[in-house]
């Protein structure tokens, strides 16, 4: 039986060789693939469809925050994701679990509570840091984002994240390999269930819960 197949996006090579060491404890025939930007995260999930788990840092370049979680539950909505991050203040773990990852691991935490997050994961469970009291959403407005986010289906999750980008809907049409009309139809979608006007408002609303967690308030 082959092993696990891992995917670690992040973009300091020393941080994803202390992933790799972590994740050598699952066996020699275990692949681990590397990815330094969310561009390459993206094609390597288009490529393999036998990705057992992805570690996504929030901060890379592509992707800005919690943006990224969302445009890969878009992608791939049953592959299992885990976050890896610095900013491991209760908000930001619980908005991450809240937005689809499969569990949460701080850039702090010792090789052996990586290793346990990460077979929790496979086996199929939830993880989330120890001692960490994750609390409710204070946001309202937060809250009531993530609710809609959830009702969108993830081709309209797919071009939600390539409107955050700034691509157009003939460039969104490409990439999907769909018409221009499907997408402005699931432009219209989105804009409907999100309770917005126009695109541009629906990137703006995104960008309050995809932007890196240390801009906030800012």
């Amino acid at each position: 039986m082959p092993g696990y197949r891992f995917v670690v996006a992040d973009d300091h090579p020393l941080f994803r060789g202390a992933l790799q060491q972590a994740l050598a404890g699952f066996g020699a025939d275990c692949a681990i693939l590397e990815a330094g930007d969310f561009d390459s995260v993206k094609e390597l999930i288009a490529e393999d469809a036998e990705i057992d788990l992805v570690l996504l840092d929030l901060a890379m370049p592509g992707a800005s925050g919690l943006s990224g979680l969302i445009a890969l539950r878009g992608f791939s909505p049953a592959m299992p994701i885990v976050v890896v991050s610095a900013y491991d203040d209760p908000q930001t773990i619980r908005r991450a679990l809240e937005l689809g990852a499969s569990g949460f691991i701080s850039k702090s935490a010792r090789m052996e509570e990586m290793r346990r997050a990460v077979q929790t994961v496979l086996d199929g469970g939830i993880y989330t840091p120890e001692e960490i009291e994750l609390g409710e959403e204070g946001d309202p407005e937060i809250s009531d984002l993530i609710r809609r986010l959830h009702t969108l289906t993830p081709q309209q999750t797919r071009v939600l994240a390539m409107l955050a980008e700034g691509l157009l809907n003939k460039q969104i049409a490409y990439e999907l390999s769909v018409s221009e009309a499907t997408i402005k139809a699931h432009v219209s979608a989105i804009l409907q269930k999100l309770g917005v006007d126009s695109r541009t408002q629906a990137v703006i609303l995104l960008s309050r819960i995809g932007t890196d967690p240390l801009s906030e308030g800012v």
